[in-house]
């Protein structure tokens, strides 16, 4: 009974963290949150006792941050709400296991000290790292996300990218956890001390220019149809979409006009050749471009997910890359193409992009695309950089209604915008339609499920910071050399004869 409510207790902390998130922005909560579960995990007398709590805070806090997935596989997907409750929890579950499975790791490691300053930060990192690729990846609300754009550890993701500012925040949580369970005041005064520390110098890093700009600056108008999830594919509603898109368009002249993810809903081959040439037009009347979201290639054939430009510089296009498992496409169909039956999803196997795509010339920059969920994996960002001046990305969240979907997602940009030192413009169909500067923060947005176009002008930068110039690599081995340290430490004391055989 007493692990029961142990467990649960930790469920809830686990659910709490999530109020450091957007659009809240505790980030002290996720902190102390954390600190609880390391607390809970230094204490812990086995790796399955580390497992279990582990696993109840994961579960609160998944639970809590990203079941608005049942929105999107009962309201518009169409599936029934009890098997969609069933497979978000199951959904809730499996990413669960990742702390789960950090708390297991870190209970096999014997002394305090070890474990808690030193195995539970390595197996938190770790496993949140893990999450981040493992079938193809779900880095949604990484802890370090909870530090941008303010936090006092915000500072460093131009330096070691958002793995690092979340190894950090681990680190941090495990000098509190220490200085909690440790007696003896120096011990917890030095905890507090370097805890300390690590805030200032990540405020100073904040403060710190690591691009400078380059050129004029530009106008854009980014547009937010607000068009119904359930209204957006019905070929019905098609002319009404196009019309709602060219009437923002006009009333919005600016250097590069962007639209969002797949906001014609119609392949570039069907697009009518009038309102081709009008967009064109506007576009070249406007000494710019206009950036369309729309499939391209053949429903027949390979199609893809696609912004293509027009306007003085048209032709240009990207495809989405990194697709999201059975939103986007159907992996192994031979196993799970029944998923197909099951949703309704239109467009449900795209083709994907190269990896390595080009920045667009657009609007007087050079324009870092990426679509939706491209925009949660920073090492792929970075790719297309120093080269580009700009980033932006096209979304639609519509199939997650008014939810907490939207705030998580646009702090992800922002956290791209830090890490590069790139302005990243958000053009999205319900929101949050956003400009964000190089610091993450955001300078002007529209209000959620409201029809319009963001205005502004923004300043394209040139110059790398390190996380450009190295990505993920400085952290990788950091954490390769604490792997180390334990591996070294267990066998120095395996080693070791026991006293009672002396």
């Amino acid at each position: 009974m007493r692990r029961a409510g142990h467990r649960t207790a930790l469920f809830l902390v686990g659910a709490v963290a999530v109020a450091g998130f957007a659009p809240l922005g505790w980030w002290p909560l996720t902190w102390l949150a954390l600190v609880v579960l390391f607390v809970s995990l230094a204490r812990a007398d086995s790796p399955r006792q580390g497992f279990a709590h582990g696993m109840a805070w994961g579960l609160g806090f998944f639970v809590a941050g990203v079941s608005w997935v049942y929105v999107s596989l009962h309201v518009y997907g169409g599936m029934a709400a009890p098997l969609a409750a069933l497979a978000t929890l199951l959904f809730c579950a499996f990413l669960a296991l990742f702390p789960a499975a950090a708390g297991a790791m870190a209970a096999r490691i014997a002394g305090t000290g070890a474990r808690v300053l030193l195995a539970l930060p390595l197996a938190w990192s770790t496993m949140e790292w893990t999450r981040g690729w493992i079938f193809t990846g779900f880095p949604w609300l990484g802890l370090g996300y909870s530090q941008i754009p303010d936090g006092p550890l915000a500072g460093f993701a131009p330096i070691v990218g958002i793995y690092g500012v979340n190894s950090l925040l681990a680190l941090s949580a495990a000098l509190a956890a220490w200085a909690w369970i440790t007696p003896g005041t120096p011990a917890r005064l030095g905890a507090l001390a370097a805890i300390a520390l690590l805030g200032a110098v990540g405020q100073g890093l904040h403060a710190h220019a690591w691009t400078h700009p380059e050129g004029a600056p530009s106008r854009v108008a980014l547009l937010q149809g607000n068009v119904p999830q359930n209204l957006k594919w019905r070929p019905e509603a098609t002319a009404e979409t196009l019309a709602l898109y060219a009437r923002l368009a006009r009333s919005s002249p600016a250097d590069l006009i962007v639209m969002p993810e797949t906001a014609l809903p119609i392949f570039e081959a069907d697009l009518p050749d009038a309102y081709r040439h009008g967009l064109q037009q506007l576009g070249r009347q406007n000494g710019g471009d206009v950036l369309v979201g729309l499939p391209t290639g053949q429903l027949d054939g390979a199609y893809y997910n696609s912004v293509i430009s027009l306007g003085t510089a048209p032709g240009q296009r990207y495809h989405k890359s990194h697709l999201v498992p059975f939103g986007e496409y159907i992996p192994q169909k031979a196993v799970w193409g029944w998923v197909l039956d099951v949703l309704h999803i239109p467009l449900s196997d795209f083709a994907r992009g190269a990896p390595d795509q080009a920045p667009l010339a657009v609007g007087g920059q050079r324009v870092a695309m990426n679509i939706c969920y491209e925009d949660a994996f920073g090492e792929e960002i970075i790719r297309a950089l120093p080269a580009a001046t700009l980033l932006a990305n096209v979304s639609n969240l519509a199939w997650f209604g008014d939810s907490l979907a939207p705030w998580q997602h646009a702090q992800m940009s922002q956290a791209r915008a830090l890490e590069t030192g790139r302005m990243m413009l958000r053009a999205t169909n319900t929101g949050l339609t956003a400009i964000i500067d190089t610091r993450g923060r955001v300078v002007a947005a529209l209000p959620l499920f409201e029809t319009g176009a963001l205005q502004g002008n923004v300043q394209g930068y040139a110059g790398a910071t390190p996380y450009v110039r190295w990505g993920n690599t400085p952290v990788l081995l950091v954490w390769g050399g604490a792997a180390l340290m334990l591996v070294w430490r267990r066998l120095r004391r395996t080693g070791q004869p026991d006293a009672r055989t002396r």
